[in-house]
C-alpha cells in the first residue's frame, strides 16, 4: 500500500549537476581498471607526492587540550595570534583580530558569499580559473559572472574589462593570486585598479592567496592583504601553507575601512557560530604546524621549479608551447591547433598520460593542457617525454 502512494522526492535545484563522468575520465578509469600504467599529470595531493614531512609534525595534534571544547566562532585566539605573527615575519601587516579561521578555503568562500550576496547576486571571478566556484556559487544561490585574463607572453587582467562587467546586482570580485592554472600573480597597477573600481561601486574584493608562498624565482606581486583601500579578503590554508590538505584549517584575512571590516567581522562571527565546523586539535597544534610547514614547503618549491625547468627545457624546440608561469603548482601548455584539446587530451592518454584540457578551467579558446607540477621529477620526466613524442608525431 505504501509503496503505491510514494512520491519521488524534490531535490534542490542548487545541486542539479551533471554526474555523469566525462570521456577523458572514462577512458582513464578504463584503463586503470585493465592494469595499464597510467602517469597522472593532474595530480593535485600533496600528500601522494612522495614528499617527505617531518615525522614529528602531527605530534602537536596530540595536545591534551584538544579533550576540551571551548567554542570560538572566529577561531582560538592564540591560533589566530600565531597566524597573525606568522604573516607579519613574512613582512606583511596583520593583526588578529583581523583573523577568521575556517575548516578549508571552500568554507571560507561559502561564508562570503553568504555573507556579501543575495540568492541571484552576481561576483566576478576571473577565466581561466579553478571550476570549484561553479559548485559553491550553486551551493549559495550565487551567479558568477567572468572576466577575462589575457596572455600576451604574460598573463594579465585588464581592470577597466573588469568594471564593464558589473551590474545592479554586482556584489564582490574574486581574484586568484597566484591564479590556478595561470600560475599568474596580480600586478601592483592591476591592484591599484581593482581596489578603485570596488571602493568607487560598494564591492568587496575576495583575494585566493593559497599559492601565494610558490613563486618562480620572480618578484611576487603584491597580496590584497596589505591595502585599505576597500572592504578585502584573503584567504589562505594549511591545504597548500603546510602541503596537509587532510589537516582542514583555512583563514581569512580582512582588511579595508575599519567600519566596514567590523561589520563584516560581526556577521561572520554569527555565520561561523551556527557552525563551529573547525577542530580544537588543529587549532593547537597550529603554531607548530607553521613553523614546520618550512621544511616540507622548501620541497615543493624546489621539485616545482625543477619540473617547470624539465618542461621547458624537454618541450623546446617543439610544437608545443609551456606559456610563462610566475608561480604555483601547474603549467599550462599550448600545443597546435591542429586537433581539440579533448582529442589531444586522449591521444595523450593512449600513450599513458592523464592531463587536464584547458576547458576544465574555462580557457576561453583552446587547445590548452594543463599539467601539475608537483610528481616525482622521475614521473614528471616521464610524462615530458610522452607529452614530446605525441607533439612530435
Amino acid at each position: 500500500m505504501y509503496e503505491r502512494m510514494q512520491r519521488t522526492v524534490r531535490f534542490s535545484h542548487r545541486t542539479s549537476w551533471a554526474t555523469s563522468t566525462n570521456r577523458i575520465n572514462q577512458e582513464a578509469n578504463l584503463r586503470n581498471s585493465r592494469g595499464l600504467l597510467t602517469l597522472d599529470g593532474t595530480l593535485s595531493n600533496p600528500t601522494k607526492a612522495g614528499l617527505d614531512y617531518p615525522p614529528s609534525l602531527l605530534t602537536a595534534l596530540t595536545d591534551s587540550k584538544g579533550l576540551q571544547y571551548e567554542p570560538e566562532p572566529l577561531g582560538a585566539p592564540a591560533a589566530r595570534a600565531a597566524l597573525a605573527c606568522w604573516y607579519r615575519e613574512q613582512g606583511r601587516r596583520c593583526t588578529e583580530e583581523r583573523v577568521m579561521l575556517t575548516a578549508s578555503s571552500s568554507e571560507s568562500y561559502g561564508y562570503l558569499f553568504h555573507l556579501l550576496a543575495d540568492p541571484g547576486d552576481e561576483v566576478l571571478i576571473p577565466a581561466p580559473s579553478y571550476p570549484l566556484f561553479s559548485f559553491l556559487a550553486d551551493l549559495a544561490g550565487v551567479q558568477l559572472k567572468p572576466y577575462p585574463l589575457r596572455y600576451d607572453g604574460s598573463w594579465y587582467l585588464d581592470p577597466g574589462e573588469v568594471e564593464a562587467r558589473l551590474t545592479g546586482r554586482s556584489r564582490a570580485i574574486l581574484v586568484v593570486s597566484p591564479n590556478n592554472p595561470t600560475g599568474s600573480y596580480l600586478k601592483s597597477d592591476e591592484v591599484r585598479g581593482l581596489v578603485g573600481l570596488a571602493a568607487r561601486h560598494g564591492l568587496a574584493l575576495i583575494s585566493d592567496e593559497v599559492f601565494f608562498e610558490y613563486p618562480f624565482g620572480a618578484p611576487r606581486g603584491p597580496s590584497l592583504s596589505e591595502q585599505d583601500g576597500c572592504l578585502t579578503f584573503t584567504l589562505g590554508g594549511l591545504s597548500k601553507l603546510a602541503a596537509l590538505p587532510q589537516l582542514k584549517l583555512g583563514w581569512i584575512l580582512l582588511n579595508g575601512p575599519e567600519a566596514q571590516v567590523s561589520a563584516a567581522l560581526s556577521r561572520l562571527e554569527l555565520i561561523a557560530d551556527t557552525f563551529l565546523s573547525v577542530g580544537t586539535p588543529v587549532q593547537l597544534a597550529l603554531p607548530s604546524l607553521l613553523e614546520a610547514a618550512a621544511q616540507v614547503r622548501g620541497q615543493i618549491r624546489e621539485r616545482t621549479a625543477r619540473n617547470l625547468a624539465a618542461l621547458q627545457g624537454g618541450l623546446a624546440g617543439s610544437s608545443g608551447t609551456v606559456l610563462q608561469v610566475e608561480g604555483g603548482w601547474y603549467a599550462v601548455v599550448q600545443p597546435p591547433a591542429t586537433r581539440t584539446e579533448e582529442e589531444w587530451a586522449l591521444a595523450l592518454l593512449d600513450r599513458g598520460l592523464l592531463v587536464h584540457p584547458g576547458h576544465f578551467f574555462d580557457f576561453d579558446r583552446e587547445p590548452y593542457l594543463v599539467l601539475s607540477l608537483l610528481p616525482h621529477p622521475r614521473d614528471f620526466d616521464a610524462a615530458t617525454a610522452l607529452l614530446r613524442a605525441e607533439l612530435d608525431s
